[in-house]
This record gives structure tokens, C-alpha cells and sequence, in this order.
């Protein structure tokens, strides 16, 4: 019988039903038993003697096999720590004569693989270009959080050289780690560049994780995977020993499930370093405890402007952001309407700046890898690539990193006026000049829309996106879990005026507590559009 029209719509709905019972038939993870469980949760089995260092890493390590390397095999963790228990006994034992070390003893985190660990582990950026070098100090943020007495399990992996390597670059694959998946639907991306840190908290592999940022890499896949980011302001937290994009920007940050933890891991990210001078900015604003912020009744006569020019790329997207406007009027917060925020040209003269501060902070950090490094210059790990392009330029080049080659140095005049520009355009007639003008306290938009579908053929699509301001005036930013669409997680942003972290951080925990949008990832192969 010849098929017709009819019959391609009637094969249509059965393999669309089909593909819906797939998802639904998804095997199921096994119960987890610190599944969603807090920082303090944590801390409280410790205290009671129920948990300790050691049974927390091996039951997070134990998780990290079961869900990241089999099972659904999200590819977040790129390496675990080959001292990760040892580090613990060692805690443990330290408890029982001295009690905690700090507010992070014997807690799992695992930080993303453009930190510097002077460890057994590796420090790579996911490019096979680092493999075997080994950075002669841990990083500033690395320090303070065995200080703090963490346990550092592991590393995460991210977009390689956190996404700035090619134009057409699909986020979360890295030549040495290959690709990150998204816990929400296997097939869709966890955006990048910390990647593999986002995922990692969302899948509850871990509590806490640390990520970097130069433009979304904290808050947009923070957003994606429905969890909690913190980008700080510039100067905040030391970059010393995190592998660099652009000093104008380049920041670490804390991911986490909850803004109490996220709250928690920035007191103890943020510190004064002699190794990077922004963080001796005379204007500089720390908190000894920003926990000390947190209100549930936070956003009550506050006021709050909405960046409509940020909105509108997805009605989807918008209709969760009306609901989450809703519950921030409901909240007792005013909400102000902004559109100035701040214009799109400022993007040329931001990846200006980029280009030009990639070339000259990678060389420089290269170069304290000593003469023994796998690649001492960009031009040298341009080089590498180009001899090892099946390995690290099976799907995508680095036309990027070219362009900065070419750059010249930082005394240069189309530097220097691009990186004026882009801090006119985004703090003086931008951020500053809004919160001025209408007196807000903070400036909310959708952080992105829902992770698109991982393409290593055509690359990222992503929708719109709200970070660029932000990041540009290396003012701080906090994402937030605040709706679903078809079951993708979509974040909203809170950001404002340099040193502003608890007043976000307020601002945020009080969405949070008002709206509860988190869902723990369900793995599923694919989303499923009936939701």
C-alpha cells in the first residue's frame, strides 16, 4: 500500500510516544543517602559522630563511580584525588585532639582543573597541552580551603582553557576530559566553563564546589543545572594560581546547592593575597562571615530594578521569570523597570580585551610553570595543538587563541581604549549610573534560558543571557534556581555595585526561601516536552 500523509502523522505520534516512554523508563538512580543533604546537615552527622571525614569522601567518592563514571556517566569529575582519604583520616584525627579546623572540616569539595593543586593531581585546563606540568604552589583559594580543613576530593572538568579557545566551541568537552553532561536530560549541555563543577554539585557529587568566571562561567552553568553560583567581584577572591583569560575580569567563585553554602564557601574563598594585587583594592568591602546576611524576610522595602533589555529571547524563559517577579513583589520588594542596561556594542570591545589580556596573563602564568612545563607560551600551545589536532581539535579549532597570538602588548592603544570603554559603558553609565538614577538596591534579569541540546557538530546555540554586565565592570553577580521549562533548570540573577555580596547574597536567600525551585536532576536520556 502506497504511504501517505496520514500515515507519516500516525509512525510520527508512535515514535514520539515512543521516545516519551524512553525517558520515563529511564533506570533510576540508586538512593543516595546525603542526596540533597546541606553544609550544615554535614556538619551536624559530624558532630554527633554519625559522619566523619573519611565515610563522607568515601561515600562521595563511591557516588562520583557510581553516577559520574557509570550509570548515566555525566563526565564531571575529570580526576579524583589520590589523597583524598588520607587527607580525611587525617582530619579525623585532628578533631578528636583539637576539634574542627574550620568551618569547612573534613567537608568533600572538588574545584574546577584551571586551579592550581601542588598535589598528586593534575592542573590542566582540560588541554592535553598541561599534562605533566606541575604548578610549584597550590592556588590562594586552594590554600584557604585546606585551611579551612576541606577535603579536596577531586577535580571538575570545564570547557577547555575555560571556553576561550575557539569561536565554535561546544561547552563542557575538553581534549583531556572529554564531554560533561547535563543531569536534567542527558543529551542536553551543562554550559560551561565550570562545566564539570556545576554538574557535580547538581548530581550530588559533592556539597561544594569551586568555579571561575570571565563572562557567565560561574552563573550561566550554575543556571543550567539548577543550582546556586556566586561570581564575586573582582578582587574579592585571589586569582594567584588559577589558570587566566583576562585579569579585567577573571574571578573564582563558589557553586553550591543552597545560598547558605554558597554563603559560606565565599568567607572562605575571600582573602587578601600578596599574589594578586586587586585584592588590595583601598576600596575592597569583605565580609568576615557572610552567613551574617542571610534573611528570609531580606527582600521586604527593598527595590529592585528589572533589566527588560535582558528579558524576551524566550517566552518560556519569560513566563518563568513572571512568576519569579511575582514572588519578589509577594516578597514585599518594588520592582523598577531598567533598559539601559547596559548596551550590546560593548561586546567588541570586550573580547578586545580579552584577546589582548589572554595573551599576556597566559604567558606570564606559563611561564611560572619553570622550564620543565609541556608548553611555556600561547604560541607554544598553539603549536601543540596544531601537532596534535585528533586528540584536541577533533571537532572544533582555535581560532581564538590565534587572535590573541596577534595581539600586541598591554600598552597598546586599542587595549587601552577598549578596556576604557567597556568600564564607561558597563559601571559609569551602567550599572552605577541605573542604581543611581532609581535608587535600587540590586538589578535582577533571567540568568539564560534552558540548556540547549550538546551539538559537536555545529557547537553551542544558547539563547540570551545576562551576565556580560556584570562581568565586564567585575561587579558581583548571584544565580539562583527559579523555574523549569520542559524540566531544564533556568537560574535569575542578582547583580549590582561593586562589593555588594551580602546585599545580594540577602536579597538572593530570601528568593530562595520564597520560592524553594530547586529539584534534585532525575538523569532522564532526554527532556521530557510534556512537562
Amino acid at each position: 500500500m502506497k504511504p501517505n500523509r496520514r500515515h507519516f502523522f500516525r509512525a510520527g505520534l508512535l515514535v514520539a510516544g515512543a521516545a516519551t516512554a524512553a525517558v520515563l523508563a529511564a533506570d533510576p538512580i540508586k538512593p543516595f543517602e546525603l542526596d540533597e543533604l546541606t553544609l550544615a546537615d554535614l556538619q551536624d552527622g559530624m558532630k554527633s559522630g554519625k559522619l566523619t571525614a573519611r565515610s563522607l569522601a568515601e561515600k562521595y567518592l563511591a557516588r562520583i563511580e557510581a553516577v559520574d563514571k557509570r550509570g548515566p556517566a555525566v563526565n564531571s569529575v575529570i580526576e579524583v584525588n589520590p589523597d583524598a582519604l588520607a587527607i580525611a583520616d587525617a582530619l579525623d584525627r585532628e578533631w578528636k585532639v583539637k576539634g574542627p579546623r574550620g568551618p569547612l572540616h573534613g567537608i568533600p569539595v572538588l574545584v574546577k582543573d584551571n586551579i592550581d593543586t601542588a598535589d598528586r593531581m593534575a592542573t590542566t585546563a582540560g588541554s592535553l597541552a598541561l599534562v605533566g606540568a606541575r604548578p610549584p604552589d597550590d592556588a590562594f583559594v586552594v590554600r584557604r580551603l585546606r585551611e579551612s580543613g576541606a577535603v579536596l576530593l577531586g577535580k571538575t572538568n570545564l570547557s577547555e582553557w575555560a571556553n576561550i579557545r575557539s569561536s565554535n566551541s561546544t561547552s563542557g568537552w575538553s581534549g583531556r576530559g572529554g564531554q560533561t553532561k547535563n543531569p536534567y536530560a542527558l543529551d542536553r549541555n551543562p554550559c560551561g566553563s565550570s562545566s564539570g563543577s556545576a554538574v557535580a554539585v547538581a548530581a550530588n557529587l559533592c556539597v561544594l564546589a569551586v568555579g571561575t568566571e570571565t563572562d557567565g562561567s560561574i552563573v550561566s552553568p550554575s543556571s543550567a543545572n539548577g543550582i546556586v553560583g556566586v561570581k564575586p567581584t573582582v578582587g574579592l577572591v585571589s586569582r594567584s594560581g588559577v589558570i587566566p583569560i583576562a585579569h579585567s575580569q577573571d574571578t573564582a567563585g563558589p557553586m553550591a546547592r543552597t545560598v547558605r553554602d554558597a554563603a559560606v564557601l565565599l568567607g572562605v574563598l575571600a582573602g587578601v593575597d600578596a599574589g594578586d594585587k586587586a585584592t588590595a583594592d583601598p576600596k575592597r568591602q569583605a565580609a568576615a562571615d557572610y552567613t551574617k546576611s542571610l534573611d528570609p524576610s531580606g527582600l521586604r522595602g527593598s527595590r529592585i530594578g528589572v533589566a527588560r533589555n535582558r528579558f524576551g529571547f524566550h517566552d518560556a524563559t519569560d513566563a518563568v521569570m513572571a512568576e519569579a517577579l511575582d514572588a519578589l513583589k509577594r516578597a514585599g520588594a518594588t520592582l523598577v523597570d531598567v533598559t539601559r542596561l547596559p548596551p550590546d556594542r560593548v561586546g567588541d570591545a570586550e573580547f578586545t580585551v580579552l584577546l589582548y589580556e589572554l595573551k599576556s596573563d597566559l604567558n606570564a602564568y606559563l611561564a611560572r610553570l619553570g622550564p620543565r612545563a609541556p608548553v611555556r607560551s600561547l604560541k607554544e600551545v598553539i603549536a601543540f595543538n596544531e601537532r596534535h589536532k585528533k586528540q584536541e581539535m577533533p571537532y572544533f579549532g582555535q581560532d581564538q587563541l590565534v587572535k590573541a597570538e596577534a595581539k600586541g602588548p598591554l600598552t597598546s592603544y586599542e587595549y587601552l581604549e577598549s578596556l576604557a570603554r567597556c568600564r564607561r559603558l558597563t559601571r559609569t553609565d551602567g550599572i552605577d549610573a541605573v542604581m543611581d538614577q532609581s535608587r535600587l538596591d540590586a538589578l535582577v534579569a533571567p540568568t539564560m534560558g534552558p540548556a540547549c541540546l550538546t551539538d559537536l557538530v555545529a557547537g553551542d546555540r544558547w539563547l540570551g543571557s545576562s551576565s556580560t554586565a556584570a562581568a565586564v565592570a567585575g561587579y558581583p553577580s548571584v544565580t539562583v534556581p527559579a523555574g523549569f521549562v520542559f524540566g531544564l533548570p533556568v537560574g535569575l540573577s542578582f547583580f549590582g555595585r561593586a562589593w555588594s555580596e551580602p546585599t545580594l547574597l540577602k536579597l538572593a536567600y530570601a528568593f530562595e526561601q520564597a520560592t524553594r525551585c530547586r529539584k534534585p536532576p532525575r538523569f532522564l536520556p532526554t527532556a521530557d516536552l510534556r512537562v
